[in-house]
C-alpha cells in the first residue's frame, strides 16, 4: 500500500509540483497513519509534519516520508514553505473539498507556492481500492456480520432503540473493531419510514420492522450494512415491501461492474421499486462507495455518471419507506470487477422473523 508513489505519479496530470495533504482521511490515506498532520508529496521525495503529542507514533508507523514535528516558532505553514524553497515548488495542489475558506487564506498568505484544486488527484486513486485495502474492509465487514448475528440473537420486546444500538456497538468493539464507521441507525415500528433515524427510547413491539444500519472501522477502513428484521410476524403488506426491496437490492447488484457508471445501478434496482408502485417512497440513492471514509466517491444514485473503476467498492442499499407505518432497508457491500462484483456480506438477505 505505497499510495505516496502513487499520488507522486499523478502530480503532472493535474499540473502540480507537489501535493498538500492535510485533512484526516487525505493524511490517513497518504501515509497510513491517524495523527494530526501534514503531509506533502514531491515527485522525488514526500514529508510528514505533526506535532509532539504524534511525533513518536509517526516515527514508529510511517515509511517513505521524512517525518518532522513543529515548534513553538515552526508551524506547519512554515515547515511546509521550507519544502517549497527546497524543492522549488511553484503550483502546490491541496484538498479543496476539506479545507475551510478561513484556513484557505490562512495557507495561501502564509506560502509563497500558488494554491491549486487537487482533490480530484486523491479521490481519483482512493475510489480503487488495492488488495491490502480490501482485506481490511473485508475484515470489518466480518466484525459486522458477527455483530448482525449476535443482535438478532439478544432483541427482545420491550427492549429500547438505543439499547440496541449500545449493544450493536458494543459487540463491534469487543469483537475488534477500532470504532464504528458512523453512529448506528436502529428505527422501529413507525420510526423505520425515517431513512437516517436517530435511535430513541421507543421500545420495540412484536409486529415491529427494526431497521439496523451499522459498521465499523478495521485498520482505517469501513464496513456498512443494514438489515431490517421482524419481531414477531409480519403483515402480509410487510413481507411484499420486503420481497420488492430485496428483488430491487439483487437487480442492483446484477448491474454492478466496472466500467458502468452509477446511474445505471441506481436504475436498475429503482425500476424494481417502481414497477411495484412505490417509486415516491424510495428517495434516497442505491449506494455509495465506501472507504476511509463511509461515503466516498462515485456514487451509484441517479445522476453521478461516472464511470466505476475495477477495485471500487460500493454499497447496495435500495429502500421504501411508508410514512409514520414503517419501512425497509438491505444493504450489502460490493467490490467491482470488470466482469461483475462480489458482495463480501454474508449475513442472511431473506426476511428474518424474530
Amino acid at each position: 500500500m505505497d499510495h505516496l508513489k502513487q499520488i507522486a505519479a499523478k502530480l503532472p496530470e493535474y499540473g502540480i509540483d507537489a501535493m498538500l495533504l492535510n485533512s484526516e482521511p487525505g493524511e490517513f490515506y497518504a501515509v497510513g497513519f491517524h495523527g494530526e498532520g501534514n503531509v506533502v508529496v514531491t515527485p522525488e521525495k514526500s514529508f510528514y509534519f505533526t506535532d509532539s503529542r504524534y511525533i513518536e507514533a509517526a516515527h514508529a508507523l510511517i515509511g517513505g516520508a521524512e517525518i518532522a514535528m513543529t515548534g513553538h516558532s515552526r508551524n506547519y505553514r512554515a515547515m511546509v514553505q521550507e519544502v517549497i524553497d527546497q524543492c522549488g515548488i511553484k503550483k502546490l495542489g491541496f484538498e479543496e473539498g476539506y479545507l475551510s475558506v478561513a484556513a484557505y487564506q490562512s495557507w495561501e498568505e502564509g506560502l509563497t507556492a500558488q494554491l491549486v484544486p487537487a482533490q480530484a488527484l486523491v479521490d481519483g486513486l482512493r475510489a480503487a481500492k488495492d488488495q491490502e485495502e480490501l482485506d481490511r474492509m473485508r475484515k470489518a465487514q466480518e466484525i459486522t456480520d458477527l455483530a448482525f448475528d449476535l443482535i438478532c440473537k439478544f432483541i427482545q420486546p420491550g427492549m429500547t432503540e438505543q439499547e440496541i444500538a449500545a449493544r450493536l456497538q458494543y459487540e463491534m468493539l469487543r469483537l475488534g473493531a477500532e470504532k464504528m464507521s458512523f453512529d448506528p441507525i436502529v428505527a422501529s415500528g413507525p420510526n423505520g419510514s425515517k431513512p437516517h433515524a436517530v435511535p430513541s427510547a421507543r421500545k420495540v413491539q412484536r409486529g415491529d420492522f427494526i431497521t439496523m444500519d451499522f459498521g465499523c472501522k478495521y485498520g482505517g477502513y469501513c464496513s456498512d450494512m443494514t438489515r431490517t428484521v421482524a419481531l414477531g410476524e409480519p403483515t402480509d403488506e410487510m413481507k411484499k415491501v420486503y420481497a420488492i426491496v430485496l428483488e430491487a437490492q439483487k437487480a442492483g447488484i446484477a448491474a454492478t461492474r466496472a466500467g458502468v457508471t452509477g446511474k445505471s445501478i441506481d436504475a436498475a434496482a429503482r425500476k424494481v421499486i417502481e414497477d411495484a408502485g412505490y417509486g415516491e417512497n424510495f428517495g434516497h440513492g442505491y449506494g455509495h462507495s465506501v472507504g476511509i471514509e463511509i461515503h466516498e466517491s462515485p456514487n451509484a444514485n441517479m445522476r453521478d455518471e461516472t464511470l466505476m473503476p475495477v477495485g471500487a467498492v460500493v454499497s447496495a442499499e435500495p429502500g421504501i419507506y411508508l410514512p409514520g407505518r414503517f419501512g425497509v432497508r438491505i444493504e450489502d457491500v460490493t467490490i467491482l470487477t470488470e466482469d461483475g462484483c462480489i458482495d463480501i456480506t454474508r449475513s442472511p438477505k431473506e426476511l428474518i422473523i424474530l
